[in-house]
């Protein structure tokens, strides 16, 4: 998102802490509804288009939103889609993709305050290599031929009793209405939702064998040391990695792995 709908989308996410710090307000419930709007929206073109007219005054947008879904979902959903409607959008998808990202932020608060928040980021990161591993199972979850009901069945016998509550909330959304997104870029973006809800940073990090866990701690002060902020390691375990690890946080690679080692030294010799 650029521009006012950048401003729009962080003034919302303000909103839904606020609701959110209420412990009367019911975020898996709130997650629920907010999905549900993002969903008729995105059906809806030309409604999408009259809530973010520029051309409209933002309190007749947001009286419309109250009169469409005031009777739909509860209080605190509809407090939030009028703010937004009352805001100006650079491009009206951008509404939904806001409307989403609050879904998605709601769900992982509904975890937080459950005490559940370390396991859902953990969960969206080993699903997303199960996923990247088993070619048959990502094809059945992408595929276009399948309906959202049996996606979400067949997710329901992969997740139901074994995963949190939230983690199954948020990958079915993401499976069932992806809305034009890839399911990995859909799982990231998740992974990094669930790291933001404590200000912490991402890292993925490999090695040839499990690590001890004084070294996962050793290795988190290190890596909040160097960024300055509180790191999220995503571990995973790759045998075909030598020795050392491999860490890599957004875009940025820390290799120290023996095997690309070997791999820079016989370069070197071929050079």
């Amino acid at each position: 998102m650029n521009g006012a709908s950048r401003e729009a989308l962080a003034a919302a996410r303000e909103r839904l802490d606020a609701l959110t710090d209420n412990t009367s307000v019911d975020a898996a419930q709130l997650a629920a509804e907010l999905a549900a709007v993002t969903a008729l929206l995105h059906r809806e073109v030309s409604l999408r288009r009259v809530l973010t007219d520029p051309a409209q005054a933002g309190e007749a947008k947001a009286e419309l939103a109250q009169r469409l879904f005031g009777s739909q979902v509860s209080g605190p959903a509809v407090d939030l889609v009028a703010g937004l409607v009352r805001s100006r959008w650079s491009q009206s998808r951008d509404l939904v993709d806001a409307l989403e990202q609050l879904a998605d932020a709601a769900d992982l608060t509904a975890a937080q305050q459950a005490g559940t928040l370390d396991n859902v980021e953990d969960e969206l990161f080993r699903f997303g290599r199960i996923v990247t591993s088993n070619t048959e199972l990502r094809a059945a979850l992408t595929s276009r031929k399948a309906t959202a009901p049996a996606k979400g069945e067949l997710l329901s016998s992969l997740l139901g009793g074994r995963a949190d509550a939230a983690t199954e909330r948020l990958v079915t959304r993401l499976v069932t209405a992806p809305r034009g997104r890839s399911l990995e870029a859909g799982l990231e973006s998740l992974s990094k939702l669930a790291a933001a809800r404590r200000d912490r940073m991402v890292a993925v990090v490999t090695s040839a064998v499990p690590l001890s866990d004084p070294q996962k701690q050793r290795l988190g002060a290190a890596l909040a040391k160097l960024y300055g902020r509180t790191m999220h390691l995503n571990l995973d375990v790759d045998p075909e990695v030598l020795g050392g690890i491999r860490v890599q946080v957004g875009d940025e690679v820390i290799n120290g792995s023996l095997a690309d080692r070997i791999e820079d030294a016989t370069r070197r010799m071929a050079g």
